[in-house]
């Protein structure tokens, strides 16, 4: 009798801090997969999956029409054979706020909407089952009544990136009715932890790096809150949405993380100083561009309906990235493949 093919995803953006790390979760999950990414940050992060039976690779911009193709049920990635997918995975935009800035108003649109767009047509026209969103908490902005925001709260963007992400989020669920694919859209909070190119613009990592480095943090925003999730939890949360029935999942929003990541700054100052010591605090009175998020999050809903719960802490991640620094695993730190605002995309 012959075994059923493996579940094949694509993965837009797969060389990043997200999907390098997703790309080994779902190979040691028996699924096949295939990355498309335009190398921005490099792709070492892929090395380690570059002679796996069930991987492949495609270089291109997923603005490009010419980098995904769909005909008679399969896509064609590159210059790679045209293959039948389950499932994309769509993490491939310009993140964060001051990478949007960066680039620019027109280059941030197209790539986070428009790219979005793009890449959830050529599903549709293949046939895919699923097509999974890389969304962000940001879109909520400030909590208008300081209780938890819930995937039905009103939504506050603060920046051009959270405004990008709820117009490629509107798209999705509003003008998508009668497609074969179904979106699922995830809302992720501030993730931190290492991975096959971990970042260090993001606020746990970043504090341990300059806790270990400087000995010291200018913290900004003092008082306001955020929500942390570590990024192995978001990869299962991925999985989880790939697997869950149709009903559960179909054009459904989920906030992804859990109750207990909610901190303010002061709080998380407080754990690298348990974890680092000597480190000292400086404190200024300065915002970045707009960027106001002050917020906790509900996370009951992906909770109950997918049975997701984060297994790894802030404290666990703190412990795990200052233990990569202290033994010399990322020697250069401090460089700008590290940093998504670093790089300005022509």
């Amino acid at each position: 009798m012959t075994a059923a093919p493996a579940p094949h995803a694509l993965i837009t953006g797969g060389a990043g801090y997200i999907g390098s790390l997703l790309t080994g979760v779902l190979l040691n999950q028996g699924w096949s997969v295939t990355v498309v990414d335009d190398l921005l940050f490099g792709g070492t992060s892929l090395l380690g999956y570059w002679h796996h039976p069930r991987f492949r690779f495609a270089k291109g911009d997923v603005c490009d029409p010419a980098t995904l193709r769909a005909s008679a049920g399969e896509i064609t990635a590159g210059d790679l054979p045209p293959a039948r997918f389950d499932a994309v995975i769509h993490l491939a935009a310009i993140v964060g706020f001051p990478a949007c800035q960066m680039v620019g108003s027109q280059v941030a649109w197209r790539y986070n909407f428009e790219g979005a767009k793009r890449v959830f047509a050529v599903a549709d026209a293949a046939q895919v089952g699923r097509f999974v969103f890389a969304s962000t908490y940001s879109n909520y902005g400030l909590s208008a009544d300081g209780k938890p925001v819930t995937e039905e709260s009103p939504l506050n963007p603060q920046s051009l990136y959270a405004e990008t992400k709820i117009a490629a989020e509107q798209y999705l669920r509003e003008q998508t009715a009668g497609a074969t694919t179904m979106p699922i859209l995830f809302r992720f909070a501030t993730l931190f932890g290492v991975s096959p190119r971990t970042r260090f613009d993001l606020i746990v990592n970043q504090f341990v790096l300059e806790a270990m480095t400087r000995r010291k943090l200018i913290i900004y925003q003092r008082g306001y809150a955020r929500s942390f999730v570590h990024v192995r939890d978001v990869c299962d949360a991925i999985l989880l949405g790939l697997t869950a029935a149709p009903a559960v999942v179909n054009r459904e929003i989920f906030n992804v993380g859990g109750d207990e990541g909610n901190y303010t700054k002061d709080e998380i100052v407080a754990l690298v100083q348990r974890y680092i010591e000597g480190t000292k605090i400086e404190y200024k009175d300065l915002t970045f561009g707009g960027d106001m998020r002050d917020i906790r999050v509900s996370f009951a809903k992906i909770r109950e309906r997918l049975g997701f719960q984060p297994r790894i802490s802030v404290e666990q991640g703190i412990r795990e990235v200052a233990s990569v620094l202290l033994n010399g695993v990322i020697k250069d730190a401090l460089d700008s493949q590290y940093r998504n605002a670093q790089f300005i995309v022509q």
